[in-house]
């Protein structure tokens, strides 16, 4: 499991907690089911909110839940998770990202890949997940390409990067990736006028991610002589925190934009919209003070119809 949407379960209450893990779960059980077992190691936080983002909009209608048979990491219970297009979707982005992650680190011959026998058998279970990814985007309308083309772009970008190059230009591709596969989840809801806010999202949602792994990996970067984008284009931490809070902000005001399945009370999102602000602002905000090492709040629930105010982020992952 990775990411940096790791929300604290006293945080989200039973309801919310409940939701979250249906969306993990399914996600991980339509690895399984596409693509077999192994496939199950790609599943991570900030993949299944492809999926949350798709029922927020489309609503929780017949079929959108299954029961799911005992599970090791659920303590051997059955559990309602999420099933359909919007699970599917999430896979394909995270086997298509999982793949790249391989391949970059095979060709940065990192620990045991700089052997060339573990080295040739990562490259070729990296082709048969970016060829999984491939074929179950297809599947629900979502060209992968997109997301192969930025990783490509990824390696050019940082070859030419160095003091003075603006931080942004860096994280571009991961922008442009993350936007595309927000943006489709409309194209799966049957919303097609929230893909350009989802769109928005994503995008900063990209960088945000990508200036939080930077920030976190800055020392052991430094240790190990490795490339780091702070460190390469000189930028500095304060700068940093600036645009990871901008970015935070901004996901905000795009979400006010999009619109989502009505619930059970006239003029009002449903259960499942309030899921994903959740995530996609008040945890933001909290992965944010984990990654600087700033204080953040305690573990009290969340209230509201969208939960606490701006400013009031999600406590550390319990």
């Amino acid at each position: 499991m990775f990411g940096i949407v790791r929300p604290c379960r006293h945080r989200l209450g039973e309801g919310l907690s409940a939701q979250w893990m249906a969306h993990l779960c399914g996600l991980c059980l339509a690895l399984r089911r596409d693509h077999g077992q192994f496939a199950r190691v790609v599943t991570n936080y900030d993949g299944l909110l492809i999926s949350v983002l798709t029922e927020a909009q489309a609503g929780q209608g017949e079929g959108a839940r299954r029961t799911a048979g005992p599970c090791p990491l659920r303590g051997m219970r059955t559990a309602s998770v999420a099933r359909g297009e919007g699970a599917r979707l999430a896979a394909a982005v995270s086997l298509v990202l999982a793949s790249a992650k391989v391949r970059d680190h095979v060709a940065d011959g990192d620990g045991l890949l700089a052997r060339r026998p573990v080295a040739s058998a990562a490259r070729r279970v990296a082709a048969g997940w970016g060829a999984a990814g491939a074929r179950t985007g297809s599947a629900v309308g979502f060209d992968t390409a997109v997301l192969v083309d930025a990783v490509d772009r990824q390696t050019g970008v940082e070859a030419l990067a160095g003091p003075g190059t603006p931080l942004l230009t860096v994280t571009e591709p991961t922008e442009t990736a993350t936007a595309a596969a927000f943006a489709h989840t409309a194209v799966l809801a049957g919303r097609p006028n929230n893909a350009e806010p989802l769109a928005e999202a994503g995008r900063l949602f990209g960088r945000l991610a990508h200036l939080l792994d930077a920030v976190e990996d800055r020392e052991a970067d430094a240790a190990a002589g490795a490339w780091n984008p702070l460190t390469a284009t000189g930028t500095s931490l304060p700068e940093a925190r600036r645009l990871a809070d901008d970015a935070v902000h901004g996901i905000r005001l795009a979400l006010r934009e999009v619109d989502w399945a009505p619930g059970k009370d006239p003029g009002k999102p449903g259960a499942e919209a309030k899921l994903a602000h959740v995530l996609l602002v008040h945890e933001l905000g909290n992965a944010v003070h984990r990654a600087f090492g700033t204080p953040s709040c305690g573990h009290a629930r969340v209230d509201g119809e969208f939960g606490p105010p701006p400013g009031n982020p999600f406590a550390p992952a319990g």
